[in-house]
């Protein structure tokens, strides 16, 4: 009996310890939800999702952050009713020990869960983060992810609804190898056209895929004082001369840091594999992750930053694959080594779809602007988006310059004629200028652009 008095003399203390522990707030700042972004860009990669479907990612885990933290800072107001469809999210029942920036960043991980294929490897990830931040708070930690997760119900029955899963079962695009005009499967995989029925897909801030519907491309010729044939020349002497310079040009250095083809075929003797990398989108979601860092932005800015930028990048793709199974244009590559040069190759590998217009420079140009009405003009930033990937950082004065270059690069690479890319960039900066009028909602602060 007195030992077991002597047991509880000493337990006792020990209780009162553990059973008063004060559990500490869980911070949540900007650099958590760069991580997270990286963490589901390397399972894109893996994955290999086609540019498109990549901003599809993007675009709604942004917006699943972006909702709840409009919940609570009164500088950042609810996108319902400004993006297509969208309805409010549900309030918080009760906002006692509920951390909004937590649950933000806990629906951004569920929802690119929910969009990918790998679940087991954000899983993984959120496992680690889930038993971190447990440890530290338990209590803040279950409201804030009960609250996140009603909150994903809520934005999935929207998101099913954009007509992506319709699309899945949609027929393959039809190759018509009697007009030469028209685009044909290139080497060295020879693949289907991808995404053929992305206009389909809902966009976020433009009224329809069309509503930009760029110029005609030049009309196919091989007359020698056509536009069109002059344009495919363009293409052709670049290629040569580039290649001349080798390691030294910078037009190849230009074109290999804006490749971001997520599938590159290689061939071996017998064997062929694939090489994966980052998408156009990606890119620019890199930068804005650049541009956040610079400026030292708050998780609250940086995740309005992501989210702005993400519409833009998901509308433009909406709007530029719409013109290119318009259009449906024949590309250089195909068009050099038919009538020119058999045995002529560009310095990229030919994305598998139709070229008009370039879908790297209506992207940048829609991204750069947004990017642009942020952070503002004339924002240095060094670029070191490709670093992963065994190329140097490119160093830009502003967001625009580095949507000419990566609109540029194109021609550099050989996968596109100079009509895509011009009209391209400022399809895409036509349609940002758009967007961000419809999103300045967003915001209460005045616009920087």
């Amino acid at each position: 009996m007195k030992r077991i008095f002597i047991f509880l003399l000493i337990l006792s203390p020990l209780c009162f310890i553990a059973c008063n522990k004060e559990e500490k707030p869980i911070e949540i700042t900007s650099e958590n939800m760069h991580e997270a972004i990286d963490v589901v860009v390397d399972i894109m990669i893996h994955d290999i999702f086609s540019p498109p479907v990549a901003s599809r990612i993007f675009v709604y885990a942004d917006i699943a952050a972006y909702e709840i933290i409009a919940q609570q800072d009164s500088e950042y107001n609810s996108l319902a009713g400004v993006v297509t469809d969208l309805k409010p999210i549900p309030p918080a029942k009760d906002t006692t020990n509920l951390n909004y920036q937590l649950a933000a960043l806990i629906a951004h991980l569920e929802i690119s869960k929910s969009l990918i294929f790998s679940e087991d490897r954000i899983e993984v990830y959120q496992d680690s983060l889930y038993t971190s931040w447990k440890k530290t708070n338990e209590t803040e930690f279950e409201v804030s992810k009960n609250y996140a997760m009603s909150v994903v119900s809520h934005l999935k029955e929207w998101i099913d609804t954009d007509n992506y899963k319709q699309t899945r079962t949609m027929p393959k695009f039809t190759v018509n190898s009697d007009d030469p005009a028209r685009w044909q499967p290139t080497p060295p995989a020879y693949m289907d056209g991808i995404e053929p029925h992305w206009m389909k897909i809902r966009p976020l801030a433009i009224d329809s895929s069309s509503q930009f519907k760029p110029l005609p491309p030049p009309a196919f010729s091989l007359d020698k004082e056509s536009e069109f044939f002059k344009e495919t020349m363009e293409v052709y002497e670049v290629g040569n001369e580039i290649t001349k310079e080798g390691d030294t040009s910078e037009g190849i250095a230009i074109a290999k840091f804006w490749d971001c083809n997520p599938y590159v075929s290689v061939t071996k003797g017998h064997l062929m594999f694939a090489t994966k990398k980052i998408t156009p989108g990606a890119h620019w979601i890199g930068i804005t992750k650049i541009a956040c860092r610079n400026e030292k932005t708050d998780f609250n800015k940086t995740v309005f930053a992501y989210t702005k930028t993400a519409i833009a990048i998901f509308d433009g793709f909406i709007s530029c694959w719409d013109e290119k199974y318009r259009s449906n244009l024949i590309r250089p590559e195909t068009v050099i080594n038919q009538y020119i040069d058999e045995n002529w190759k560009p310095i990229l590998q030919t994305p598998p779809f139709p070229e008009y217009t370039s879908g790297h420079s209506v992207v940048s140009g829609a991204a750069a602007k947004t990017l642009t009405s942020i952070f503002g003009d004339n924002f240095s930033f060094d670029d070191d988006t490709e670093t992963a990937y065994g190329l140097p950082i490119r160093s830009f004065s502003s967001f625009n310059e580095a949507a000419n270059e990566a609109a540029m690069s194109r021609l550099y690479g050989g996968i596109h004629y100079r009509a895509a890319i011009e009209v391209g960039v400022e399809q895409g900066r036509s349609m940002a200028e758009h967007i961000i009028s419809k999103l300045d909602k967003m915001n209460n602060k005045t616009s920087r652009n």
